[in-house]
């Protein structure tokens, strides 16, 4: 899409949801909106928030749609690793889902030292910290450079801020039990080496992530949320990070980290009592690079669909 077509499009940005379904607990999240059909299914609609530092950051044309059939994309591509919670789709927007119980750790793995939020490695590295999450880190380290081994990262779900925590506080404070744990951090590992593996063949350099997991009906664990978006991991152009490494600039970047580093250079996102305003320009950047990791990945031109997403949703239902 083009600039002017992105710039036109703010306006109409999804930034809350207006359905009516019945017998339905609608609950609201940073970015999903997500509905509890009572029937052992879930309704989530991604929509074109944007959050980042635990607040609102804004809202991106199109930038729902293409979390959401960027999720379904690697949720297909990744059944054999792990089963997901995937039903159907009748709109880019919306996602039918297993209902989950939704284990309350956040299992982050990183493949580079970097990161710009208080539970980033590099932030907590740069600090002095060489003991992340119970894995050793060698002195020495540069920002942005690749660690030695992927590392699973998991932090706590809680209220007001995610904590870092290692695998045996997880176990010993009882947020998982220690089948729980091991299961889900084998496949973390699994789900991000295929990712880092696909991505490489198109360009890319999947840098981070994080996966949610949650127990079914039946007791089975699956991956649910979404999977290796522009929201829930970084992105780099594999062609031109060694030449910015060497020259100390930072990666051609491809996900919403720049978005992130506007706000850390102009104010304090955590402790500020308001935000500045991005600049027009600034979001149809961010809509843009979301387009075309989409693209990138997928090998498909993005189209945005253009259907009324309640009247899709409730004709899907009624079916």
């Amino acid at each position: 899409m083009t600039r002017e077509e992105l710039l036109a499009a703010i306006p109409n940005c999804l930034t809350a949801t207006d359905l009516e379904i019945p017998n339905s607990t609608k609950y609201v999240g940073k970015v999903r909106d997500t509905f509890d059909l009572g029937d052992g299914r879930l309704l989530l609609i991604t929509t074109d928030r944007q959050s980042g530092f635990d607040r609102m950051l804004g809202a991106i044309p199109y930038k729902g749609q293409v979390l959401n059939r960027t999720s379904l994309n690697w949720f297909d591509a990744t059944k054999a690793i792990v089963a997901n919670h995937v039903i159907a789709s009748p709109h880019a927007n919306a996602l039918i889902a297993k209902k989950c119980r939704v284990l309350p750790v956040e299992f982050v793995v990183r493949g580079y030292m970097t990161g710009s939020t208080d539970t980033s490695i590099w932030t907590q590295y740069a600090k002095g910290v060489r003991n992340f999450c119970g894995h050793a880190l060698p002195e020495g380290m540069k920002k942005n450079e690749r660690l030695n081994e992927n590392l699973v990262t998991p932090t706590t779900k809680e209220a007001k801020h995610d904590r870092p925590i290692t695998a045996e506080e997880i176990v010993l404070e009882g947020w998982l039990t220690t089948e729980e744990w091991e299961f889900c951090a084998v496949k973390a590992k699994e789900l991000f080496a295929f990712g880092q593996r696909v991505a490489a063949e198109r360009g890319l350099i999947l840098v981070d992530t994080k996966y949610e997991f949650g127990v079914a009906e039946t007791g089975e664990i699956l991956v649910v949320d979404e999977m290796h978006t522009p929201d829930s991991s970084r992105y780099w152009i594999a062609e031109s990070y060694e030449q910015r490494m060497a020259a100390g600039e930072e990666p051609e970047m491809i996900d919403k980290e720049f978005f992130r580093l506007w706000f850390r250079d102009r104010c304090d996102p955590y402790a500020d009592a308001e935000l500045p305003v991005p600049p027009d320009e600034l979001i149809a950047e961010l809509a843009s690079r979301y387009i075309q990791l989409f693209e990138m990945i997928t090998g498909e031109t993005f189209v945005p669909d253009t259907r009324p997403l309640n009247e899709s949703v409730l004709e899907y239902l009624r079916r």
